[in-house]
């Protein structure tokens, strides 16, 4: 029994044993007992984390995978979730306990992903895998980049980024039209901001909303006072600031406010 790839849910079997392996090996263990596999399919990476001194979930929305990964791991079967992990409280497994998260991450919701885990920072000390190349540049790109954005920023305002290999089309059925990155993000030791974290993601994303305008006109919504708006940091756009910058500048924002 194999399982057939379904476009709707932007499944790309990864064929390559040696770059399973890889990934799987983007573990560094630390801080952890348990690993979640987001969206393994027929298990190509699974069985490598199952390898490992850890306890593997893995959570998969497609039926046939799930009935797959029953029939074909049959230690792994009690742990196989089928939910949806966007929309799935993890800690109806978790219960607190921290975890890692890999896998080779469905395209079009690469992103959502991401912010998922920042929301599950504080039990997510490291988080690697596959996306899309320009997804993973993205999230590991520094200021002056043209693609460093909202993910680059808020992801690495708790997380070191790290980009790792990239991974070409053909070692997937069926073969995505891009290639693809590897990354890990390894939780910064000191990872509580100094300033308010809701306001900084606020800050982050109404900044970005209009990228090519400077701060003093992309942030008028949060009415700042005449003062605070003459302060040189205003003259640059989100572009140009570092995440320890867009710190800052939230503190300034949180006493002004």
């Amino acid at each position: 029994m194999t399982v057939k790839a379904k476009k709707h849910l932007g499944q790309h079997f990864l064929t390559d044993e040696g770059i399973a392996q890889k990934i799987a090996d983007t573990l560094t263990l630390n801080g952890y007992k348990s690993v979640l596999e987001i969206g393994p399919g027929m298990g190509v990476l699974t069985k490598y984390l199952l390898k490992k001194e850890l306890t593997t979930y893995v959570i998969e929305i497609d039926t046939e995978s799930v009935d797959y990964l029953k029939a074909n791991f049959l230690n792994l079967a009690p742990r196989v979730i089928e939910k949806d992990f966007l929309k799935y409280d993890l800690n109806e497994i978790f219960k607190g306990e921290s975890f890692a998260i890999i896998g080779n991450f469905p395209y079009n919701i690469s992103t959502q992903i991401v912010f998922k885990m920042l929301e599950m920072r504080n039990q997510i000390p490291e988080f690697s895998g596959m996306f899309q190349k320009e997804v993973a540049q993205r999230i590991c790109s520094k200021e002056g980049s043209k693609v460093y954005g909202i993910l680059s920023v808020l992801t690495q305002a708790f997380y070191n980024a790290e980009y790792l290999f990239t991974v070409p089309p053909s070692v997937f059925n069926p073969p995505p039209k891009v290639d693809s990155g590897v990354l890990r993000l390894t939780r910064k030791e000191n990872y509580t901001l100094p300033c308010d974290e809701a306001l900084l993601f606020k800050v982050v994303k109404t900044a970005f909303q209009q990228r090519r305008k400077t701060l003093r006109n992309s942030l008028k919504t949060f009415n700042l006072s005449e003062s605070l708006r003459e302060d040189v940091i205003f003259d640059k756009r989100p572009e140009q600031l570092s995440v320890q910058q867009f710190i800052l500048l939230t503190q300034k924002i949180e006493k002004d406010i």
